[in-house]
Order: C-alpha cells, then structure tokens, then sequence
C-alpha cells in the first residue's frame, strides 16, 4: 500500500488510534509505560495527520480503531495490536505468536470489543491531549519537520 507515512525516525512506527475512545486511550498509555526504548509514535485518527497518511485507502478509511505503520507496511484490527504487543517489555510478546492464527479468525473476536468499546468503556467528548512530558510521542502537522531529528 502506498500512503503518506510521515518521516519517522528509524526503527519507529506509526500507531493510529481513536483519540475519543477510552479504552483506546488506555492501549496508548499502555504501550509507552511498556516501550522503554520508545519505539512507537502515536497519532488520533481524528487528526488532519492521519487523514494524509491514510490517503485514498478506502480499506484503512473504514478502520475506526487501531492503524500501525511499520517498516512500510500497514497492519490493522488484531495484527496490529498483536505486533504492537511483540514490542513491549515484559511477558506481552509472547502473545505475537497468535499472528500464526489466520486473520479471517482473529478480528472477529477484536471486531466485537471494538463495536462495544463505547459502551463497555466510554467516549470523550474531546480528543484526547497528550500530556506535556510524553507530546513528543504524538506525531501532528506542526511535529512532522522535528520528528525526523
């Protein structure tokens, strides 16, 4: 898939999440207190960013929860959170070796709890906005240019 990834710094990638959902918000937070080495950046699918980085992909439009670029290549629904997972400290890489498991059978089950998150875990009104001393992992329009140093 050709998209307009924002220049990342190397070895970084992308994570696109809903920025009004609650329990999208804890993934995030989940993932830096678990990524020492920092090697996600982060952007809400409500922002113009993500927009310009989905480009004409109707296929990735459709996606309202979790989008992870990586190495040139996009991953969504489970592969996205499995492969988000094989990154984290601690015992959550070992949940990587559920990608052997074929898609078509995977998101189903993460199609359910993000069809409920809503309900089960609640909305902001507003997008959220990260906290001054982690704003650094949150790519926007003004950041693109400074990200690369």
């Amino acid at each position: 898939m050709h998209n307009r990834l924002p220049e990342l710094p190397e070895g970084k990638s992308l994570v696109l999440f809903d920025g009004y959902c609650n329990l999208c918000n804890g993934a995030v937070a989940f993932i830096i207190k678990r990524d020492p080495r920092e090697k996600f950046r982060f952007a809400s699918l409500s922002w113009a960013i993500s927009n310009r980085v989905i480009g004409h992909n109707e296929d990735l439009k459709e996606i309202d929860s979790i989008i992870l670029f990586e190495n040139n290549e996009v991953y969504f629904k489970s592969s996205a959170a499995l492969r988000i997972a094989g990154k984290l400290k601690g015992l959550w890489p070992l949940l990587k070796v559920l990608l052997i498991i074929p898609r078509f059978l995977r998101d189903p089950l993460y199609d359910f709890i993000a069809r409920n998150r809503y309900r089960w875990f609640g909305k902001k009104e507003a997008c959220m906005i990260p906290e001054k001393n982690l704003s650094y992992l949150f790519v926007g329009e003004e950041k693109l240019k400074s990200l690369s140093s």
